[in-house]
């Protein structure tokens, strides 16, 4: 993918992408893997950076995403729509008992998906939800999490898009560095583990000349 300044580049998800970002401030791109995107892209020589605009709410599952997608997606107009989404909906399972059927899950991301290619002649990049567990009681998760990543796997290659394994390269990293390294509660990432994800999605996206050497 090559990017130029008449690009806009659009991230949306959960609390992992929102990254203490301030909402009063639209140019506010918190501190997480959007914000090292970001950065990277700025240190890109001789090219003028694309635009990037961050949407990832805290607590956001995907039918909170499905609810906002107009205002927040759609009006912005973007040329390249990255989503982020998935692990809320396995964890309010387990901590409130509130449901996300893995069936149900995949056609809502479908929809957004489908119907933003429909409108925006835009890429479109979906980042798998991932789980480091740090605790015992977060190992069954895996039931939930497992068939709802195979579920985003198929929603991308349905609509063409392109694809960040995060749940593979954060399970690669935890081998060498630990789960609480990379997200201390097996969810949020660390700045390592941001790091990381910024790096995925450089890796994925962008040709290997153009990719920004690591910060």
């Amino acid at each position: 993918m090559n990017l130029t300044s008449a690009d806009t580049l659009l991230f949306i998800g959960d609390s992992i992408t929102d990254a203490g970002r301030d909402r009063a401030d639209g140019t506010s791109l918190g501190d997480g893997y959007v914000e090292r995107i970001a950065r990277a892209l700025r240190a890109r020589a001789g090219a003028a950076p694309a635009a990037v605009i961050n949407k990832g709410l805290n607590g956001n599952r995907v039918y909170d995403l499905e609810a906002r997608w107009a205002t927040d997606v759609l009006a912005q107009r973007p040329t390249v729509v990255t989503v982020k989404i998935g692990i809320n909906d396995t964890w309010r399972r387990y901590d409130r008992g509130l449901a996300s059927p893995v069936v149900q899950f995949e056609a809502c991301l479908d929809r957004l998906l489908a119907y933003t290619a429909q409108k925006l002649a835009a890429r479109l990049v979906v980042v798998t939800p991932f789980l480091l567990p740090v605790a015992p009681h977060q190992e069954r998760w895996h039931e939930d999490l497992a068939p709802r990543t195979e579920a985003v796997l198929r929603a991308a290659r349905a609509n063409g898009a392109e694809v960040v394994r995060a749940d593979l390269v954060m399970a690669r990293a935890a081998e060498r560095h630990g789960a609480a390294a990379l997200a201390p509660d097996g969810v949020h990432p660390s700045a390592l583990g941001h790091d990381l994800l910024a790096d995925a999605w450089l890796t994925a996206l962008l040709p290997t000349a153009d990719r920004p050497a690591p910060a």
